[in-house]
């Protein structure tokens, strides 16, 4: 098919592609980049020029969330994922967002801990991961340097060891904003140690951080208080995925936990909440769900859906406002273009999953974009 037949059958008029503030900042569109680990930093968490490339050839989203950064050496789960605690980091990272505003886009910081989704191959000292109990993820493995490993139990973290972490938060967010980022997004979803805390599948504390709603979510709600004291809370995030069974969480009762996290969130002007529908990577509707509306509803800022969407659910969920903000995840690894692919009916590019965490440049910076006249 030509360039002109793609543009011939492509969708009806959508705002998908027009201008949307988010904050203090005009996007150029509603098309979110998704966070996206791709394994590709060094073993001291620090990106270079490989990363700048990638996400600049994908700057014309109108939003990129980087990939999930750990915020402490504790922090981490997978190999040469990025971090941003150290100096080293921050200059690595200057590379992107210096590449990318060149380019006229937007990035946010993704701030990461993955609690119990570790494994004392990659922790410091090689310690047991941390989590709010001693509960361990079936069917899940670590990424480690000697290949996929099941998970070990963690350990539980003492109550005078949860404020350092908060801390780390806060200061993973001053770090990003030295490296230049417009934004910072808390990672509070697909199992990892926020959702840890939040799920009564995995905290089964009985000090003030578990038991009761209040105390469930109490761990987010300092984790967004000590991030929106280093960055205006107009240019912070965060991600929630209420239904998901990714790493092996989940909550008895979903609806009431996450509305009153939102409850809370309201409290602090967040810019967003960032939902991924369903389960991660999986049913956007599954069995034992809540009506995800609900949190659009209460929540006072954007709504950026996420997980499963096309062209065409894109196009409802806004024609239909059930969203404010589209993320597409997957198909941004193979169409550096998605934006304008997605704007002319251009057919989208294959993604080839050996190369998804192969560390090389193969499958990371070579996808081609299209032909311009």
């Amino acid at each position: 098919m030509s360039r002109s037949d793609a543009a011939a059958v492509a969708p009806a008029s959508t705002d998908l592609f027009e201008p949307v503030q988010l904050g203090p900042y005009r996007l150029a569109n509603r098309i979110v980049m998704a966070p996206l680990t791709r394994s590709r930093a060094d073993d001291d968490g620090v990106p270079g020029a490989l990363q700048a490339t990638y996400y600049a050839q994908r700057a014309s989203a109108g939003l990129i969330i980087s990939e999930a950064t750990n915020i402490s050496a504790q922090a981490k789960g997978y190999i040469r994922t990025p971090g941003i605690w150290t100096e080293q980091q921050v200059l690595g990272w200057k590379l992107t967002t210096s590449a990318v505003h060149a380019k006229g886009g937007r990035i946010f910081l993704q701030l990461w801990h993955v609690g119990r989704i570790s494994h004392s191959d990659l922790q410091p000292g090689n310690t047991l991961p941390v989590a709010p109990s001693a509960v361990r993820a079936e069917g899940v493995q670590a990424y480690t340097g000697s290949g996929f490993k099941a998970l070990e139990t963690p350990r539980a973290l003492e109550p005078g060891e949860i404020p350092g972490i908060v801390d780390d938060y806060a200061h993973g967010a001053k770090l990003a904003m030295d490296a230049g980022f417009d934004g910072v997004e808390i990672h509070a979803a697909n199992g990892y140690l926020p959702q840890q805390f939040l799920s009564d599948k995995t905290n089964k504390r009985t000090d003030r951080y578990g038991g009761s709603i209040e105390n469930r979510i109490r761990l987010v709600v300092e984790i967004v208080e000590a991030v929106t004291r280093v960055w205006p809370a107009n240019k912070v995030g965060i991600r929630l995925s209420p239904l998901t069974a990714f790493g092996d969480i989940g909550d008895s009762d979903p609806e009431p936990l996450y509305l009153a996290l939102v409850e809370q969130l309201n409290i602090y002007g967040l810019a967003y909440i960032h939902v991924v529908e369903g389960d991660t990577g999986g049913e956007r509707e599954p069995a034992g769900g809540f009506d995800l509306q609900k949190l659009r509803r209460a929540f006072n800022g954007l709504y950026i859906a996420n997980n499963g969407y096309d062209l065409e659910l894109a196009r409802k969920a806004r024609a239909e406002n059930l969203a404010d903000l589209i993320c597409f995840g997957r198909p941004f690894i193979s169409n550096p273009d998605l934006v304008e692919r997605l704007r002319s009916g251009a057919p989208l590019q294959a993604l080839d999953p050996a190369t998804l965490y192969s560390g090389e440049q193969r499958g990371y910076t070579d996808y081609p974009a299209l032909a311009h006249a």
